[in-house]
C-alpha cells in the first residue's frame, strides 16, 4: 500500500497586519486633533499635555524619575548619546546583532561604532565586550536587547560598574520584559524604547528615553527641541539644573506631538495584558518549532522574563543554500522569515556587513556564522494559537522536504 501523501500547508494571514488601535486611544486622538492643539506645547495654561503625561505615565511604570517622549526610538537613542557626553571620535561599543538604527545612531552622535560578536542564544559576547572595552578605552556601551533576548544582566551591570562604562539600552524589542523580575531598560544610565508600528505600544512611530539623572534628561529634553518651555514638562530634574545649559545645548526637534502621545496612553495600561498574549502564542510555537529536526530554539535563561512578539530559531546541521531554500519555500506558503544571512539588506533587514557608513567594518566571523543560520519573525497578536499551530507545521513540512 502507498503512503498517503502528506497535506501541502499553506497559511493564509499577514505577518505585518495589527491589532486596530484600543477604542480609547482612537478617542482620545479625536479630541486632541478636534482641539487642534497636536504640538506637545501647545497646551492651555491650565492643563498638562498629553505628552507630557505620557512621559510621566512611563516613568513611573518602570519606576524611573524622568522620561522624554521623542519623534522615533533612533531619535531616542541619538539623544541619549549625546545626553551621556558622547563627542566626536568617541568609540562606541554594541553588539552586532542589531537593526541599522543603532549604528546609525553612534555615527549621528558623531561617535565610532566598536561592534562586538553575539552568541549562539543571539545575545552580546560579554567576553568580547569586555576585550574591546579594555583595547579601546570605550566609555560608553549601547547594548541592544536584540529581538527581545536579554544578556545576562547582573554580569553586564558589574562589568560597566568596574570599567567606568557608561550603559544605554535599546529597548526597542523588550518593553516589558524582566531580567531577575526587574524591567528592562531599568539597568543602565538611560534607556529608549520604540513606538513603531511593530513595537508593544502603537503609535506609527515614536520613542521613549528614561533616565534616573537630572542633568541627562535636562541636555535630553533641550537637545530634543523645548525651547524655553521646558518648565512644561512634569517628568524633569529642578529648574536651576537647566539655567547652566539651556543656551549652550542646540534645538535638533525631534519631540514627540501630542497625536502619537495620546494614542499610547491607554495601551499602556494594557501592556502586562498584551505581553502575556504574546507570550502564549510564543509558547505555542516554541513547543512545536523545538520538536523539529534541525532547528534550535534557544532555551531561555531562567532569570529572563521575556516578551515574545517575534521567535528566532537556529537551522543547524544544513548548507547556507538550503538554508535559502527552506526560507524560500516557507515564503512561498505564505510564512514570512527575516534572514539576516542575506548578501544585501532586504527591508528592515541588514547585518553589520551592510552598514558601510561605519568607519571600519569589523571581521566577525563567530557573529556571521551565527546569523547565516537564524530565522527570524513576528508574532503578530492578530494570530489565534491555531494560527500559531499552523504557522509551525508549516515550518515541519517544509523542513522535513529540504533536510
Amino acid at each position: 500500500m502507498m503512503p498517503e501523501k502528506t497535506d501541502y500547508l499553506l497559511f493564509s494571514k499577514e505577518f505585518t497586519k495589527q491589532e486596530s488601535l484600543p477604542t480609547e486611544s482612537i478617542q482620545r486622538a479625536v479630541e486632541v486633533m478636534q482641539s487642534g492643539r497636536l504640538h506637545r506645547y501647545n497646551s492651555a495654561t491650565d492643563q498638562d499635555s498629553e505628552a507630557s503625561l505620557l512621559e510621566q505615565e512611563f516613568a513611573d511604570y518602570l519606576g524611573k524619575k524622568y522620561c522624554l517622549a521623542c519623534a522615533s526610538c533612533g531619535s531616542a537613542l541619538y539623544l541619549a548619546l549625546k545626553s551621556a557626553g558622547v563627542k566626536p571620535g568617541d568609540k562606541i561599543l554594541a553588539n552586532a546583532y542589531t537593526l541599522a538604527p543603532v549604528p546609525g545612531a553612534i555615527v549621528n552622535a558623531g561617535g565610532i561604532p566598536v561592534l562586538t560578536e553575539i552568541t549562539n542564544d543571539y545575545t552580546i559576547d560579554v567576553d568580547d565586550f569586555v576585550t574591546k572595552a579594555r583595547e579601546t578605552d570605550s566609555k560608553y556601551l549601547l547594548l541592544s536587547h536584540m529581538r527581545g533576548h536579554m544578556a545576562d544582566m547582573d554580569r553586564i551591570c558589574e562589568i560597566c560598574e568596574t570599567l567606568g562604562i557608561c550603559l544605554i539600552e535599546d529597548c526597542a524589542h523588550t518593553l516589558g520584559a524582566r531580567w531577575a523580575g526587574r524591567l528592562s531598560g531599568t539597568f543602565g544610565d538611560i534607556a529608549c524604547y520604540s513606538t513603531q508600528t511593530y513595537k508593544h505600544i502603537n503609535s506609527g512611530e515614536g520613542g521613549l528615553l528614561v533616565t534616573d539623572d537630572d542633568i541627562i534628561i535636562a541636555k535630553a529634553i533641550l537637545y530634543s527641541g523645548s525651547y524655553m518651555l521646558y518648565k512644561k514638562h512634569l517628568s524633569r530634574s529642578a529648574l536651576e539644573v537647566f539655567d547652566s545649559l539651556h543656551k549652550s545645548i542646540p534645538n535638533f526637534s525631534m519631540r514627540m506631538d501630542n497625536l502619537r502621545a495620546a494614542i499610547l496612553r491607554p495601551q499602556l495600561k494594557n501592556l502586562e495584558t498584551q505581553c502575556q498574549r504574546w507570550n502564549e502564542r510564543y509558547a505555542v510555537l516554541e513547543a512545536l518549532l523545538k520538536e523539529v529536526a534541525h532547528i534550535r530554539v534557544p532555551a531561555r535563561p531562567e532569570k529572563e522574563s521575556p516578551v515574545g512578539s517575534s521567535i528566532q530559531f537556529t537551522l543547524e546541521g544544513v548548507s547556507r543554500t538550503q538554508v535559502q531554500s527552506f526560507i524560500a519555500e516557507c515564503g512561498h506558503r505564505g510564512v514570512e522569515i527575516k534572514w539576516f544571512g542575506s548578501d544585501e539588506p532586504t527591508g528592515f533587514t541588514s547585518s553589520f556587513e551592510h552598514w558601510e557608513f561605519v568607519s571600519d567594518i569589523p571581521k566577525l566571523p563567530i557573529t556571521r556564522n551565527i546569523l547565516d543560520f537564524m530565522c527570524d519573525f513576528r508574532v503578530p497578536l492578530t494570530f489565534s494559537l491555531d494560527d500559531c499551530r499552523t504557522v509551525a507545521k508549516v515550518i515541519k513540512q517544509v523542513a522535513t522536504n529540504i533536510f
